[in-house]
């Protein structure tokens, strides 16, 4: 019987593990950490966002260059195949009012628990503690051999897989085991952080609104804008608002906030101008059109000196900023294993045999279920693909 090696644990890795086993090969899953789907859990500290319920056309947009690569796999197993496979491993799910789907239990735990029972039942070989190192032949040769080389618990161990998928994550949560140092052996597209915070030098007088959130507001960069919320931290920005826009504010480009977003700017005008007698700035906006403390103070760190007519700064105040956070404070990465060094089936061009997955692709896209539902679609697919080369 056929052989099908996966390395890595997460959800990429699962699910091309799955897919090789229902298609009739021996599966063996090594993964590094002492237990498996670790990124998985962590994302479900936050309420587990499977995957966001849209039409496909508009949940496609969302991974932008990527999106034509990416187009067959998502049309395979997309939003609606992500619920109906989370409801088959025995999740109830429900849908928020932005669209996004969640576990109603809002964790991964259970999920993950009966993922992995389910896989050994199809005979899924799980071996953890199991950290790849290297191919025994060097890419110079035309017929590289096919063993790969770990580290176990038991000492080095070497298999020799028919097909071998990698789905080992990327850059962004070292402790978690996505610490990049797979990129030593591929010639890949550089890490760099994604849905990442944005780094802002605050005055003291900031500091009393570190935690507060920023809702109703609209953030603009490039020509690219955001409707998400954030929230003030002593680092700087963070949250799903900026998260959409770190692909383009991570190289410098110029971020401003709108901040009533609702109010056209005559009408905005035309509130400001009723101002009563003996107000001060802050009450008068208060009453006028209800700019809560966080906001006003946003308009003092970075609108003084303030001009007269001050409707304009607050539909488009300029935000200083440091670029993106570090990239080990980033949620994911991008850059990775190019698109165009696989074939369309997610197979290394120069290693014929050898398919990869996930996260560790040169693609990104902002938080709402993309990242999760694009991870366990190329899983799927590289699994299909390798299962049907194996089988060949």
């Amino acid at each position: 019987m056929a052989v099908g090696l996966v390395i890595g644990g997460g959800p990429a890795g699962l699910m091309a593990a799955e897919a090789m086993a229902d298609a009739g090969l021996t599966v063996i899953v090594a993964e590094a950490k002492p237990s498996l789907g670790r990124k998985l859990l962590m994302a479900g500290k936050s309420g587990l966002n499977l995957t966001k319920d849209e039409p496909l056309p508009a949940f496609l947009d969302a991974y932008r260059e990527a999106a034509p690569t990416l187009t067959p796999m998502l049309d395979a197993f997309g939003p609606d195949a992500a619920q109906a496979w989370a409801q088959g491993l025995g999740q109830d799910l429900f849908t928020g009012t932005t669209g996004r789907v969640f576990p109603k239990v809002m964790k991964a735990s259970p999920l993950l628990r009966v993922w992995q029972a389910r896989l050994r039942n199809k005979g899924v070989d799980l071996r953890t503690r199991w950290r790849w190192t290297d191919w025994s032949s060097p890419d110079s040769d035309p017929n590289p051999d096919t063993t790969l080389h770990f580290d176990t618990p038991d000492g080095p161990q070497d298999i020799t897989p028919d097909v071998t998928v990698l789905a080992l994550g990327g850059a962004s949560w070292p402790r978690l085991g996505s610490d990049g140092t797979w990129a030593r052996h591929f010639d890949i597209a550089p890490f760099r952080p994604a849905n990442v915070g944005l780094s802002i030098r605050w005055s003291d007088h900031m500091q009393a609104q570190f935690g507060q959130p920023l809702k109703s507001i609209a953030l603009s960069a490039g020509d690219e804008v955001s409707r998400g919320e954030c929230t003030i931290t002593r680092r700087g920005l963070e949250g799903a608002g900026i998260y959409a826009l770190s692909h383009i504010l991570r190289d410098g480009t110029a971020l401003h906030m709108d901040l009533v977003p609702d109010i056209p700017l005559d009408r905005l005008r035309a509130k400001l101008a009723k101002r009563r007698r003996g107000d001060s700035l802050a009450s008068h906006l208060r009453r006028a059109i209800r700019l809560d403390p966080a906001k006003r103070a946003l308009l003092m760190e970075f609108g003084r000196p303030l001009p007269d007519d001050i409707a304009p700064l607050l539909k488009a105040l300029p935000i200083p900023h440091d670029g993106a956070m570090p990239m080990e404070q980033a949620i994911s990465t991008a850059g990775g294993l190019r698109l165009s060094d696989l074939d369309d089936g997610l197979m290394l061009r120069d290693r014929p045999g050898t398919f990869a997955a996930g996260e560790m692709l040169d693609w990104e896209a902002p938080t709402g279920g993309y990242l999760l539902t694009a991870c366990l679609a190329t899983g799927l697919w590289a699994g299909r693909a390798a299962a049907r080369y194996a089988l060949r």
